[in-house]
C-alpha cells in the first residue's frame, strides 16, 4: 500500500515491527539535518494555564550537535539555559533524554528522564513514553503525576520542528520554525556552565 503510505509516514499509520528500524532510520536522518550550525524560534501552541510564562518566553533551540548516534538539542527559554533534548539510536530503536542543568554545570535532581520510541512512529513523528528508569525518578522527586508521560516529537524537514509532552489532562508543545533561522543563544550550562 504505496510502500506503507511511504514507511509509516501518515499521520494515523503506525508501523510494524519489520517496519520500524527502516521508519526509525529515516526519522533520524531528518533530525540529523538540524545539525546545520542554526538556531530557530519556538512558539507555544498548547494552551494549558500552567505554561502561561512560556507564551511570552523567548524560546530558541539549536545550534544541534550530531556524532552520527546521539543528536544534542539546546533547548533555551530567555536565560533559562538548563535544557538539552538528547536524541540517541539504540538497539531497539530510538531514546529521547531530557539533560538539565544548573547554572554551574552539575545535574538538576531531576535529569536524563525520556524513554524508547515506541511502536506507534513514522518518519515524521515518533513518541517516547516515560521509562522505567524515568518513573523511579519522579516517583522519588515527587511528581508521581509525570509517570504518564509520553514526548513526542516531529520532523518536517526545511519546515517544523516540534517537541510535545502529554498525559491525561495535561499537554505542552512547541512548535519551531525551520524556515527562519535566528540568533544562536549562548550554550546551554552544561557545555558553558557560568558560575
Amino acid at each position: 500500500m504505496w510502500a506503507r503510505i511511504l514507511l509509516c509516514g501518515g499521520v494515523l499509520a503506525g508501523c510494524t515491527a519489520a517496519e520500524r528500524p527502516a521508519s526509525e532510520a529515516l526519522y533520524f536522518e531528518r533530525l540529523s539535518a538540524l545539525c546545520n550550525g542554526e538556531a530557530y524560534a519556538g512558539t507555544l501552541v498548547s494552551t494549558d494555564a500552567v505554561d502561561a510564562d512560556f507564551q511570552s518566553a523567548d524560546m530558541r533551540m539549536g545550534p544541534a550537535t550530531c556524532d552520527g548516534n546521539t543528536i544534542l538539542i539546546p533547548f533555551a527559554v530567555g536565560e533559562d539555559r538548563s535544557r538539552t533534548w538528547v536524541i540517541t539510536r539504540t538497539l531497539e530503536g530510538i531514546r529521547l533524554k531530557h539533560d538539565h542543568r544548573h547554572r554551574d554545570g552539575t545535574e538538576d535532581a531531576v535529569t536524563q528522564y525520556g524513554g524508547d520510541s515506541d511502536e506507534t512512529g513514522s518518519i515524521g513523528a515518533q513518541d517516547f513514553p516515560a521509562d522505567d528508569e524515568t518513573k523511579e525518578l519522579f516517583v522519588r522527586e515527587g511528581l508521581d503525576v509525570s509517570i504518564q508521560n509520553t514526548w513526542r516529537v516531529e520532523i518536517a524537514p526545511g519546515e517544523q520542528f516540534t517537541y510535545q509532552m502529554s498525559r491525561p489532562e495535561r499537554m505542552f508543545r512547541v512548535e519551531f520554525d525551520l524556515t527562519q533561522p535566528v540568533e544562536a543563544p549562548p550554550p546551554t550550562w552544561g557545555a558553558a556552565p557560568i558560575e
